[in-house]
């Protein structure tokens, strides 16, 4: 006798999911935010670009009117001021960044390390004028370390003297610069690694300790692999704020031509070129600065870009 097919049971009143009013509030204003930060960004694009235009038209008819003498003679020293700064900044800061937020993690003792980590914490909010106030009083001290390395590593192109052969008699050069920008983004990287080694899962360093692995060890093996992808994403935050600091670069350099040595006046960043310059600023020289506004603006977002595919590929590394 054949049996006929059980019959498909309506879904009742309970089975349902509930859908809340809070819920839908919630996910329409994220949604609202989302889209407000893409069109922020889009309209910010779109003012810089027409803003810039006229120097674009400058720069396809009468070249000589722009600032030396073409819109990429005038920008190309600038981008490579503020990439050079902002690396040099990076590599100093980040050994120390990451000593740091393993010392406070994982090896200072417990009543010691809260009192780092707001210690360090504070100098993230200690403002650029600051710094460049105690850059300034940095840099003349730093002369005679200029002197030193002119006279003993000046063979070297970013320690070479200038044509005279002498160096910067104020210390105001690119790598007085460097330092204050080191010093700035070092909180920031410091935090977000402290924090992202302090979410080391515990069962992982004690295994690593029970098999008769060192505390070296232990972080090597077990925090630092962890903690990858938190450490890339740190570092390219503290590359984008170096990238976009102002007030204490501009007041650290002085304007002059472009060059490679690292200890004599002269080169700029597009921050502080902006910086000094805008207040007095009118017709094309306004369009000028505003162009190379636009250009941080893309290597900014760039960086970004960048960070994001740098933090993906380590957390699939990871995993």
């Amino acid at each position: 006798m054949a049996t006929s097919a059980p019959a498909k049971s309506e879904p009742t009143a309970q089975s349902r999911p509930v859908v809340r009013i809070g819920d839908r509030v919630f996910s329409a204003l994220t949604l609202a935010a989302g889209i407000l930060i893409l069109l922020t960004l889009a309209g910010v694009a779109i003012f810089l670009l027409i803003q810039s235009w006229p120097v674009i038209g400058a720069q396809t008819t009468d070249p000589e009117q722009i600032t030396g003498g073409g819109f990429f003679k005038y920008v190309w020293p600038l981008i490579l001021g503020t990439l050079i700064s902002a690396v040099i900044a990076l590599i100093v800061a980040t050994p120390f960044a990451l000593g740091i937020a393993l010392f406070t993690s994982h090896m200072s003792p417990r009543r010691l390390a809260p009192f780092l980590g707001y210690t360090i914490d504070l100098l993230a909010a200690i403002p650029s004028v600051v710094y460049g106030l105690w850059g300034l009083a940095l840099a003349g001290n730093l002369v005679p370390v200029y002197r030193w390395l002119a006279e003993n590593l000046g063979w070297i192109p970013i320690f070479a003297p200038d044509a005279e052969g002498t160096v910067s008699q104020t210390g105001r050069t690119m790598l007085t610069a460097s330092l204050v920008l080191a010093i700035m983004i070092l909180p920031i990287i410091t935090s977000l690694v402290r924090e992202v080694f302090l979410q080391t899962p515990r069962l992982q360093e004690e295994a690593a300790l029970a098999l008769g692995a060192t505390r070296w060890e232990m972080i090597r093996m077990a925090v630092l692999p962890f903690g990858a992808s938190g450490i890339s994403s740190a570092i390219m935050l503290g590359l984008g704020r170096a990238l976009g600091e102002t007030m204490a670069v501009a007041m650290i350099l002085s304007s002059g031509a472009f060059t490679w040595s690292l200890v004599v006046t002269g080169n700029q960043t597009i921050a502080s070129e902006i910086a000094q310059n805008f207040p007095e600023a009118a017709g094309l020289r306004l369009s000028e600065l505003i162009s190379i506004g636009l250009v941080l603006f893309v290597i900014t977002l760039l960086v970004n870009m960048a960070a994001r595919a740098i933090v993906a590929r380590t957390t699939v590394k990871g995993n």
